[in-house]
């Protein structure tokens, strides 16, 4: 079982940049790939980028390419770097992992952290 917890959400203006992490605790938070998505109000949950156990590989929407880097520490943090925020970009951010090294699905959920970006 692996733990998630999110946070560094907030409120910033558009064109700004926020980092987001999501600290994964357990026995086998190490070995799993993990992952980002989003819900905006009135939407539905959708997928932001993944990286694998190792950081060796990631993917990201279309939608945020360019803009935002996901990344993971040996301490098992994986973050969500978002420069060039724009409106649209506001949600509920949520972490979640995947059951083996590579994503394949989301099996468990964190909290979720607020995004806001305001024109």
């Amino acid at each position: 079982q692996v733990q998630l917890v999110e946070s560094g959400g907030g409120l910033v203006q558009a064109g700004d940049s926020l980092r987001l992490s999501c600290a994964a605790s357990g026995r086998t938070a190490s070995s799993v790939a993990m992952g980002w998505f989003r819900q905006a109000p009135g939407k539905e949950r959708e997928f932001v980028a993944t990286i694998s156990w190792d950081g060796g590989r990631t993917n990201y929407a279309d939608s945020v390419k360019g803009r935002f880097t996901i990344s993971r520490d040996v301490k098992n943090t994986v973050y969500l770097h978002m420069n060039s925020l724009k409106p649209e970009d506001t949600a509920v951010y949520y972490c979640a992992h995947s059951p083996g090294p590579v994503w394949v699905s989301p099996v468990s959920w964190g909290q979720g952290t607020q995004v806001t970006v305001s024109s």
